[in-house]
């Protein structure tokens, strides 16, 4: 379980991540059944739903440390989903819990390896190209750091473990094979 933020209710992990996965638009799609814990691995939990278009398979994880000087933020997750159906596969998206300042640039860095990310509302986006390369930087990774400016200008810096990263990986590549 991952100890949940100063700021937020105290739930079983678990729970806030189905919540979120239910409340959360993937592209639009909408999930025909709830989605599936395929298990919890360290710090990141592996899912699966059924959606009208096929398979959805994503890993979820919330960080261990969020920074910044705000005084009320939502929920802060960041993902990595296969749509198989879509032939789309280390789909990285980061929920930031506030509106991103426009045109504002945001990072994931990973082991002191930069990816720059687009931003839009309150989620960023890998740029396009780099998602496989951010995926596998997750899965081998120890530490993420993603940081982000609020329509605020506030800056932000979220710190996520990566244990048990490669293991969540496996079970949603597992679930949603490549076509």
């Amino acid at each position: 379980m991952i100890a949940p933020l100063k700021h937020m209710p105290r739930k079983p992990f678990v729970t806030l991540v189905c919540l979120a996965a239910l409340c959360m638009s993937f592209a639009s799609t909408a999930y025909a059944e709830s989605p599936r814990l395929l298990g919890t691995f360290g710090s990141w939990a592996a899912f699966m739903a059924e959606a009208p278009g096929g398979k959805v398979c994503y890993m979820v994880s919330e960080p261990a440390r969020a920074e910044g000087k705000y005084t009320l933020r939502g929920d802060i997750r960041a993902f990595v989903t296969h749509r198989p159906a879509e032939g789309a596969r280390d789909v990285f998206s980061y929920q930031t819990g506030y509106p991103y300042k426009d045109g504002a640039a945001a990072s994931v860095t990973i082991d002191g390896i930069v990816f720059p990310l687009f931003t839009d509302e309150n989620m960023a986006w890998a740029e396009v190209g780099s998602d496989m390369d951010l995926a596998q930087a997750i899965a081998k990774g120890v530490t993420m750091v993603v940081r982000g400016t609020s329509s605020r200008g506030t800056l932000t810096t979220d710190t996520f473990s990566l244990k048990g990263s490669a293991k969540a990986y496996r079970a949603i590549s597992r679930a949603c094979p490549a076509r």
